[in-house]
């Protein structure tokens, strides 16, 4: 059987569902079998998102896949850097490969800094 995905919002309703059950005295595993998820989900969710409105999730998630996507830009530029500095080993003039450490250095801070970091 397949994963079943919530999205943050039915998280946090599901959650909240749950707390108003518990409160009045329903034991966690059947409130588990009315939602439709398992114990170990109900207590991740709640490490996760417990005590979390809509909008802080929506912004959890954006920053999340900000994240992400600076993380590949910082491995994609480790890599060019790499590439760089492999290749003045080739060439017979030092000062030729100073130049292009210190143009690829202004490349990557341009970079991060008008993404926003």
């Amino acid at each position: 059987m397949g994963k079943k995905r919530f999205k943050a919002e039915q998280i946090i309703r599901m959650l909240r569902e749950a707390d108003v059950e518990v409160a009045k005295g329903q034991a966690i595993a059947h409130v588990c079998t009315k939602l439709g998820i398992s114990e170990q989900t109900y207590y991740k969710w709640r490490k996760e998102y417990g005590g979390m409105k809509v909008d802080q999730a929506k912004r959890l998630k954006e920053l999340e896949e900000e994240n992400s996507r600076l993380k590949k830009l910082v491995a994609d530029l480790t890599l060019d850097k790499d590439i760089l500095n492999e290749a003045p080993q080739k060439t017979s003039k030092p000062g030729k490969a100073e130049n292009i450490n210190k143009a690829y250095s202004r490349k990557v801070l341009s970079c991060i800094a008008a993404s926003g970091v």
